[in-house]
């Protein structure tokens, strides 16, 4: 299995013959140069979305028509996206799992919001999620966009996920420090990879308090389009 980070929130996950890509922002992000959108791409099977924030958002309907992907997300904006925008989707809700062939995806709760702009103002776009992933032995938890949750707790115990890629740059979701805390008190986890931050000044620039929080557990800094094999 490799996992590949993107940059800010976006993943890629080869793993057999899938390649997911997780909330896959392309269009604009300044941490994934142009000339590396091709290999981001290559091979893609399905996304997953985890909400409808720009950053996560802009290239989801784009990269389905243009490279015939399905999407996998919240039921309520996927049916709407099957009837307006002629895509391949799988809707399901949390609580829900969904075999992609060979790669089972689990649907949990994340604490953040899902809208996007209009000329009306801000509209709801299904709602925010996180995702358990599990495949070739492993169970990874993508924290998707969050803070920390009491949820955390059950998630844990119930799916015990080894890997842990979570949302830790802070103003918008939990920073470094919360992310420690929630991985120490609520899972049991192995590798911890931690993302959505870097990518603007506002965000945390590094992980060293996620690292130090966390001693015995493998915390990986992520570098763009660097593959993390386990």
């Amino acid at each position: 299995m490799k996992i590949i980070w993107l940059g800010h929130g976006s993943f890629r996950i080869e793993t057999g013959d899938k390649v997911l890509l997780i909330d896959p922002w392309l269009t604009g992000n300044p941490a994934l140069p142009e000339d590396q959108h091709e290999a981001a791409l290559a091979g893609a099977t399905h996304i997953l979305l985890t909400h409808v924030h720009f950053d996560h958002v802009v290239d989801v309907l784009p990269l389905a028509k243009k490279l015939d992907l399905t999407v996998v997300g919240q039921y309520d904006l996927m049916g709407y996206w099957a009837e307006t925008e002629e895509i391949k989707t799988i809707g399901f809700n949390k609580g829900g799992t969904v075999d992609l062939g060979g790669v089972q995806v689990s649907m949990v709760k994340a604490e953040h919001s899902s809208t996007f702009s209009t000329p009306d103002g801000p509209r709801t776009g299904g709602s925010e999620c996180g995702f358990m992933i599990k495949a070739e032995g492993h169970m990874i938890y993508h924290s998707g966009d969050t803070d920390i949750m009491a949820d955390m707790g059950w998630m844990g115990e119930f799916y015990q996920p080894d890997i842990g890629i979570l949302s830790a740059g802070g103003h918008f979701t939990m920073g470094m420090k919360g992310a420690a805390f929630a991985a120490k008190k609520y899972f049991d986890f192995k590798t911890v990879i931690p993302c959505h931050y870097k990518t603007f000044p506002i965000l945390e620039q590094n992980a060293e308090v996620l690292i130090q929080g966390l001693p015995g557990v493998d915390v990986v800094e992520p570098v763009v389009m660097k593959a993390i094999e386990l």
